[in-house]
């Protein structure tokens, strides 16, 4: 299933018996060993969808809400309508608001992008939609 999603992004954890749940009582749990091993291979099935993903969106132009600074001076770090963390050299007043960038690059956790200049143009078919952002 996951691979037919093609999830870009999940929190995944081992199953712990939780009491009280039929399941905590169960004899048969599997054991630590099978748990761990079926995590990191779902694990490692999600990482190499997420930079498959992250990488899909080189070159897209998207809105991007900016929350916070970013390590440099200088450097803002937004969310993307998919969640994504995208870096953007960018003015302080963008801070708090929605911008539109182009992503430049992707890394397995994070883009980087540009700001799109008012009046620079991009292909229809590569902005991404997103509904109404409520705070």
């Amino acid at each position: 299933m996951v691979r037919e999603v093609e999830y870009a992004q999940a929190y995944s954890f081992k199953y712990s018996p939780r009491p009280g749940t039929p399941a905590a009582d169960q004899d048969d749990q599997l054991a630590e060993e099978v748990k761990a091993e079926r995590l990191q291979a779902l694990q490692n099935l999600l990482n190499e969808q997420q930079i498959a993903f992250n990488a899909s969106c080189v070159g897209r132009h998207m809105d991007v809400l900016f929350d916070r600074t970013g390590r440099r001076p200088g450097q803002l770090v937004g969310r993307s309508p998919f969640l994504q963390a995208v870096h953007v050299d960018a003015p302080e007043h963008h801070f708090g608001a929605i911008a539109s960038v182009e992503i430049t690059q992707a890394g397995p956790n994070s883009l980087s992008a540009t700001l799109v200049q008012p009046g620079q143009t991009e292909d229809n078919r590569d902005r991404v939609q997103h509904e109404e952002l409520t705070l």
